[in-house]
């Protein structure tokens, strides 16, 4: 069984956010030192790398992480190629996703993970596109960098339809080498009780 991780490795090139906390590896004790054991601390956001978003992320009382649906995290996924700037309704219109509950999207954005630096630019879901999502059944997204949501978006309207629609976000997968069409997706996220996100391992294999 050959499955592809999409998920972004966790080191110190890693793009944070702006205003999130950049991921170190804190070493503790090593054993180089004379220490019994190897043992580090991880500091990070929890909007890190490759991560779901849970709806406490924009609605105080949303569902915590911990208790997302697994069964929506796994299972039949769509990988959607999009070349525009934004994902809007209008670049959705062609797709029949009439039989998909979960879309990814890959874009320009994959190209951008080797870099360090945070690029604003990404391409980004607007308004009218995750109305266009919801409407049509779809229930877990996911894009390739760091948020949905069009940088810098007043008032963080994709975020806020999606979730707000009982949808689940999946951020930060690396699809550059992944070919658009069908696959079996599973998604894991740390079971992290109360958190408004949590790092996850997501893998693709064909269908």
């Amino acid at each position: 069984m050959k499955l592809i991780d999409v998920s972004v490795p966790l080191d110190a090139t890693l793009p944070t956010y702006p205003s999130n906390t950049p991921f170190t590896l804190e070493p503790i004790k090593r054993i180089a030192r004379g220490d019994s054991s190897n043992v580090s601390t991880i500091h990070m956001s929890a909007h890190a790398g490759t991560h779901v978003d849970a709806p406490r992320h924009f609605f105080d009382p949303g569902t915590g992480v911990e208790a997302l649906p697994l069964e929506m995290l796994c299972g039949r996924a769509r990988v959607v190629e999009i070349t525009s700037r934004r994902i809007a309704a209008d670049d959705l219109a062609a797709l029949d996703l009439s039989e998909d509950v979960r879309v990814l999207f890959k874009t320009h954005n994959s190209r951008l993970w080797t870099d360090p630096a945070f690029h604003g630019e990404y391409v980004g879901v607007t308004e009218s596109g995750a109305r266009h999502l919801v409407d049509h059944g779809v229930k877990v997204v996911g894009i390739d960098y760091l948020s949905v949501e069009v940088f810098k978006s007043p008032g963080a309207p994709a975020h806020h339809v999606l979730l707000g629609a009982g949808a689940i976000v999946i951020e930060g997968l690396n699809l550059r080498d992944v070919e658009p069409g069908v696959y079996d997706m599973y998604c894991l996220p740390l079971r992290v009780v109360g958190s408004d996100g949590a790092p996850a391992r997501v893998v693709l294999r064909r269908s």
